[in-house]
């Protein structure tokens, strides 16, 4: 490595380090905000489907968002690539499929941002989770850290929007049914 490389370099790793650092606050912050997700879980609970979309890191975060709610809440749901709605999945959206879009990427966030724009065309109810201040009609807004950090944040609100659609449906969240705790078949 040259010496500008390896300083940049350790300048990033430090920022990085840093900002795990502040991660029990950011989080801290995240979980005592319950109201703003209990009012999210009210828009949701009655719906027998919802959408998750976003891309890249994004989309791994709908996945386990969409996991979760099916585990406790027995909400059919699925999470979407945003860039990859066309192909079928748009014909399926409508005023009674709410959407949850996550933008966490600043660069595909106008790509997303097409997508919701879509899916709102339909007249899918939105809830998008970003740590951007973007012109959305629901917006759950967290801080703005590295990408390595930004699950930490993101996905616990994912589950606890879907424990609080769970207890709203009357689900036992406690003992989900159909829920192997551990691999008993091979």
């Amino acid at each position: 490595l040259s010496l500008i490389a390896y300083k940049t370099s350790n300048k990033i790793n430090k920022t990085i380090i840093n900002e795990f650092k502040l991660l029990p606050k950011l989080l801290k912050e995240i979980l005592d905000r319950k109201d703003e997700y209990d009012k999210y879980a009210k828009m949701l609970y009655k719906y027998d489907n919802i959408f998750f979309i976003g891309r890249k890191i994004d989309y791994s975060m709908c996945l386990e968002g969409s996991l979760k709610l099916k585990e406790i809440s027995y909400i059919h749901s699925e999470a979407k690539e945003a860039g990859e709605l066309k192909h079928g999945t748009i014909s399926l959206i409508d005023k009674n499929t709410p959407v949850i879009a996550i933008v966490s990427d600043s660069s595909i966030k106008d790509k997303t941002i097409s997508n919701i724009e879509e899916v709102k065309s339909r007249k899918a109810k939105v809830i998008t989770i970003s740590n951007e201040n973007i012109n959305v009609d629901n917006l759950i807004l967290v801080p703005k850290v590295n990408e390595y950090c930004e699950s930490i944040l993101i996905v616990p609100i994912l589950q606890l929007i879907s424990y609080e659609v769970a207890r709203l449906r009357g689900c036992d969240i406690d003992k989900p049914k159909n829920l192997a705790k551990s691999v008993t078949v091979e």
